[in-house]
């Protein structure tokens, strides 16, 4: 039986780690190499390899602290988070016990942090206090939890069950499932409109976001994109999203008001997934999960402009110094 209750210590009582870290130096990009248990560090401004080290079993997603002072990486199959310093990424402690911890997620309010058990079928709720987690609920779910957004109040938040072809709506106020509806084939990225009305679903296993207006339930729109749509980031105009469509390996470019696609990046290697855009707005870094590889697109010219060779499986991709997030 799991534990249901929990403390899980903060930064200042970690136990000492048996991983090899980054010497101080300036910014990295931070990529994760699931499919070799290893971190890749490439120098954001050279864009040269620095170094690869161990970090867990499948580490897939990552995510920064709301003071911004740690970046959190979650090791699926490791049962552990690993801090990182993000700039330098020097890990800083490790935090055990966290079962499964697929996807992981801050609620705005910065009260809540969320992981999806992808192999346990669950959604683990933590409360946050700026220096440690204690577990608050644990949600048996569907098939194969995956992503997670949250409505801009923190009062509900959204997870894709990719395996069910579901998506749920969790009211973080009671820690209790909403709802539950049916999307499409194998839903996996989730992105909540700036406007609140609608819930933006990547059918992994289709060609097309789903429109979901949430507030009756319903599939109002099918946004065509290309195969295997996956994964979001926005452009940081509030406007406008990257979409990555790992099948047809093109990036989509998605306009949140008109709810249509204004654009595609074409000509990239395989598998694009996860997405990180400099501060500028001007370069977009790519992980590509079947080409082990990172890629740096010119977002004027929509054109890849070069690809660095990383680990196998490169998932979760990360620097400091990026464009804002919504």
């Amino acid at each position: 039986m799991f534990v249901l209750r929990r403390v899980v210590a903060g930064l200042a009582t970690a136990g000492a780690l048996a991983l090899v870290s980054a010497p101080a130096r300036a910014e990295v990009v931070v990529t994760l190499n699931s499919g070799d248990a290893t971190i890749t560090l490439i120098d954001k401004d050279t864009q040269k390899v620095l170094e690869t080290f161990p970090v867990g079993k499948e580490p897939h997603h990552l995510i920064a602290t709301p003071d911004g002072k740690s970046l959190i990486v979650a090791n699926a199959v490791g049962n552990d988070l690993v801090f990182l310093d993000p700039l330098s990424g020097k890990v800083q402690q490790r935090v055990p016990n966290i079962d499964d911890p697929y996807q992981i997620g801050f609620s705005p309010d910065q009260k809540w942090f969320l992981t999806t058990g992808n192999r346990l079928d669950r959604v683990d709720l933590y409360r946050w206090d700026g220096k440690a987690l204690k577990l608050a609920k644990q949600l048996p779910l569907a098939k194969t939890p995956s992503h997670i957004a949250f409505t801009a109040d923190s009062k509900v938040a959204f997870v894709t069950l990719q395996d069910s072809n579901e998506l749920v709506a969790i009211d973080l106020p009671t820690q209790t499932v909403m709802w539950r509806m049916t999307t499409g084939s194998a839903p996996a990225g989730v992105w909540v409109t700036t406007d609140q009305k609608y819930v933006l679903v990547g059918m992994t296993g289709a060609d097309y976001v789903a429109v979901v207006d949430w507030h009756t339930r319903s599939v109002v729109k099918q946004i065509q994109t290309g195969k295997g749509a996956h994964n979001f980031r926005a452009l940081g105009d509030k406007r406008h999203l990257f979409l990555s469509n790992r099948v047809s390996g093109t990036i989509s470019i998605i306009d949140q008001q008109t709810l249509t696609k204004v654009g595609d990046i074409t000509g990239l290697p395989p598998g694009p997934d996860d997405m990180e855009l400099t501060a500028d707005g001007k370069t977009l870094w790519v992980s590509f999960r079947w080409a082990r590889s990172v890629g740096l697109i010119d977002v004027a010219s929509r054109k890849l402009v070069k690809t660095i060779r990383v680990g196998r499986s490169p998932h979760g991709i990360y620097f400091h110094t990026r464009a804002p997030l919504y």
